[in-house]
């Protein structure tokens, strides 16, 4: 007994200091933050109480270390049955929503009684097995990792640690000459859109600069932070994701994170290379019912040789990518001309041909494609021709394994260090 209560005091310490000292790993804060505090200070997040709590959980989890009294089999069915719980509550909270808002229906409290029964009767069993499906899903990327060799004595450093809960806001700034993201300011979870819009108005307005409020799926804080979703695959996938950071806060990749445009997206492009992999690595292991299915065969467009009726012609599907990744194009070019107000007008033009089919982006601007450019795992999309992604994306497929690849992207301090490790490739 006495063995195991130092064993557990261990771990409650070491989640301490890792916590503390990954969280005291911000950027110094510039004089454009600070103006920008003045809009933000009453609603930023409380990383400090989140921590502080978060470990707390964790550390009851480490005391307990309740994976290990169940068999594999039954750590299945209790994950599967955590997402199935969490889709069907957020697809109930639709619902709700909708009967709120059809002016048909005269007591939208009654007719809703049955459906917040049920929610409520989910979000009980929920939250019971949440400690435990969080546990397991660490454990995962945990083996994960040690078959990829990125562990210490057969212990990930830091350990993997994620809590599911909502998310900050993240408020992101960009010059408005040039798409690049100064900085960012986390922001309350429980903010209105009203509110996201005055915030930015107010700094746009006072630091004439390009500012939007984003949401996030997830956070690299320590425990990492991991937005509620129905969707396993795509939380497993940000489990990873965010304990790659927390990873590379120990490398110089990761500690110079914030020191130029470039040392971020390789950063966050290597996390989304790291998270995709592992998360398919993990479902196919533990949950290969889930696996995806192959994508089907791309249909071309044939057009018959007499005169078609207009109507009858089949359109290729509206390509978001495709879209997103020419807006980013002429953008760039406007801006290297000096006409930010053109750019501007065009963003804007842009966005409503976006919202006509079917995509609800409310801002688009240079704020947009700093945040949203910086994940380059993917070809095309809103990081256009930056040379960064292409380059992160070109070692990982010349690398021997995903292993291999974070190591090497890990004692990076610059693109120049990216751009001789291709040049050296075979």
């Amino acid at each position: 007994m006495l063995e195991k209560f130092e064993t557990w005091v261990g771990r409650v310490l070491l989640l301490v200091f890792t916590a503390l000292l990954l969280s005291a790993s911000n950027p110094a804060q510039s004089t454009d933050r600070e103006r920008a505090r003045a809009f933000t200070r009453s609603n930023e997040f409380d990383f400090a109480r989140w921590t502080l709590d978060a470990v707390w959980v964790k550390a009851q989890q480490a005391a307990l270390n309740s994976p290990h009294y169940f068999d594999r089999e039954t750590r299945k069915e209790m994950t599967v049955e955590f997402f199935r719980l969490t889709d069907r509550m957020i697809q109930i909270e639709d619902q709700i929503n909708r009967i709120f808002s059809d002016p048909s229906v005269a007591d939208p409290v009654a007719a809703t009684v049955s459906l917040r029964r049920e929610w409520d009767s989910a979000s009980i069993r929920r939250e019971q097995i949440q400690p435990l499906v969080e546990a397991v899903l660490e454990d995962q990327v945990a083996q994960v990792a040690l078959d990829l060799g990125l562990t210490v004595a057969g212990q990930p450093v830091p350990p993997v640690l994620a809590h599911i809960t909502p998310l900050p806001y993240n408020l992101v700034v960009s010059p408005r000459d040039r798409i690049q993201q100064d900085f960012s300011i986390s922001l309350n979870p429980n903010l209105t859109v009203d509110q996201h819009a005055a915030v930015e108005s107010e700094v746009d307005k006072t630091l004439n600069v390009s500012s939007l409020v984003v949401p996030v799926g997830g956070i690299g804080s320590y425990p990492t932070m991991v937005m509620r979703t129905g969707w396993m695959p795509w939380t497993i996938e940000t489990f990873a994701h965010e304990w790659v950071h927390n990873y590379l806060e120990w490398h110089p990749l990761g500690i110079r994170y914030s020191d130029t445009p470039e040392l971020r997206t390789m950063n966050e492009t290597t996390a989304s290379i790291f998270g995709n992999e592992v998360s398919r690595a993990i479902i196919e292991r533990f949950y290969p019912e889930l696996a995806e299915r192959p994508n089907p065969p791309v249909q071309t467009i044939g057009l018959p040789a007499s005169k078609p009726d207009p109507d009858d012609i089949p359109r290729p599907v509206f390509d978001f990518r495709a879209e997103m990744h020419t807006t980013r194009l002429r953008v760039d070019e406007l801006l290297a001309e000096g006409k930010i107000e053109e750019a501007e007008t065009y963003m804007e033009a842009r966005r409503v041909i976006f919202w006509e089919h079917g995509y609800a982006i409310r801002k688009l601007n240079q704020a947009y494609f700093a945040f949203h450019g910086a994940y380059a795992d993917t070809p095309g999309g809103a990081a256009g021709e930056d040379p960064v992604g292409p380059a992160v994306r070109l070692l990982r497929e010349k690398s021997l394994d995903l292993g291999e690849f974070i190591r090497r992207m890990a004692v990076m301090k610059s693109f120049d260090d990216l751009q001789e490790a291709i040049q050296a490739l075979p």
